[in-house]
């Protein structure tokens, strides 16, 4: 089978086409950059998905679509969210549907609940997002749907929830490298709230046994063994010999402060962070588990996969490259709270 990856030289993408290219596919991925780490089996086309007559040209023949081509929330896109994650989203279903593709997966995000208001969430329940990004996701989304379900194209709509493995960087790099030098590390709130991510390794078994189950609908992923931010967190700072501690900040306080810093520009956390971070946030995954599927991480392995690998490619000087979410971050006003923030003296193993 052939198989289209829209923004396959990004994080999840990347792994989409890889996992596919072992499996024996042929495989294409479509991106705006691309990854010079990607097997040369793996073909290339750089195109962006606002590009109707390349994507166009990119579907010729292709058995199932991987729609990933997204401006993620640590972009701060502003109005570019929309143009890309909406305008684009339709431009590839409607090309997909012209081609007569036979599939369509399509990843979206949890940004589309909004603030969590209930726990844990599910497919029924409401979708309100509070920001820009969130809003383009949901309307991706609605797009996609409308589009496949009048051309008769079984969709498979999956949300991860944060996804972490080696390799990913972005809003996490901060975290870890406060952790590997012993900077206190800070939560909105007391932290006591469940906390849920996922393994881009679990995340990819979910992801190829939705796509061989044929079973079209929404698909909610997240690891099924978590704890509290704050206790996932200490347990990690412990596993990492590190002096941090958690320090919990005053909700009011911290998000206003943390308002008026983005909208000076000087600071690298967007609305999606700071307007739902201190709220419970986590998937019931039962129905993914009476599919056959497993994850094999808790919430604290990956922690510990990630970190390991962050402070290893620290220490030899490889600093990521392309997508936000390979890609280091400037952390803005946060290096200053970091030169202010209390140390240990214990050293980081």
């Amino acid at each position: 089978m052939k198989h289209l990856i829209t923004g396959g030289s990004g994080f999840v993408g990347d792994l989409v086409a890889r996992r596919l290219r072992a499996r024996g596919h042929e495989v294409l991925v479509l991106d705006v950059w691309e990854d010079p780490t990607r097997p040369k089996d793996i073909h290339y086309v750089e195109c962006s998905v606002l590009d109707r007559d390349g994507v166009a040209r990119a579907m010729r023949n292709v058995d199932v679509v991987h729609h990933n081509a997204a401006l993620v929330a640590q972009t701060d896109a502003g109005r570019k969210y929309w143009e890309v994650n909406v305008d684009g989203s339709r431009i590839v279903a409607e090309e997909a549907a012209k081609a007569g593709v036979r599939w369509l997966i399509h990843t979206s995000s949890t940004a589309v609940f909004g603030i969590p208001n209930e726990e844990p969430l599910t497919n029924n329940t409401p979708t309100k997002p509070v920001e820009p990004y969130g809003r383009s996701k949901l309307a991706g989304e609605h797009a996609v749907e409308e589009i496949c379900a009048r051309h008769s194209i079984p969709l498979i709509t999956i949300r991860p929830r944060a996804t972490l493995g080696g390799g990913r960087l972005g809003i996490f790099q901060i975290l870890f490298q406060w952790i590997m030098e012993n900077t206190n590390v800070y939560v909105i709130g007391n932290g006591n709230i469940k906390f849920q991510f996922i393994h881009a390794a679990d995340l990819m078994d979910f992801y190829m046994l939705a796509l061989d189950a044929r079973k079209p609908g929404t698909y909610n992923v997240g690891t099924d063994r978590f704890g509290t931010l704050r206790g996932d967190l200490e347990a990690l700072i412990d596993y990492a010999g590190s002096a941090s501690r958690v320090k919990g900040l005053p909700p009011v306080l911290a998000i206003n402060a943390l308002r008026v810093l983005y909208w000076m520009r000087i600071s690298p956390l967007v609305p999606w962070h700071y307007l739902t971070y201190h709220k419970p946030c986590h998937f019931d995954v039962q129905p993914l588990l009476e599919m056959g599927w497993k994850p094999r991480y808790s919430n604290l392995d990956m922690l510990k996969e990630s970190y390991d690998w962050f402070v290893k490619s620290y220490r030899e000087g490889r600093q990521g490259h392309g997508s936000p979410h390979r890609s280091p971050l400037n952390q803005g006003v946060l290096w200053l709270v970091k030169q202010l923030a209390g140390k240990g003296s214990r050293p980081a193993r």
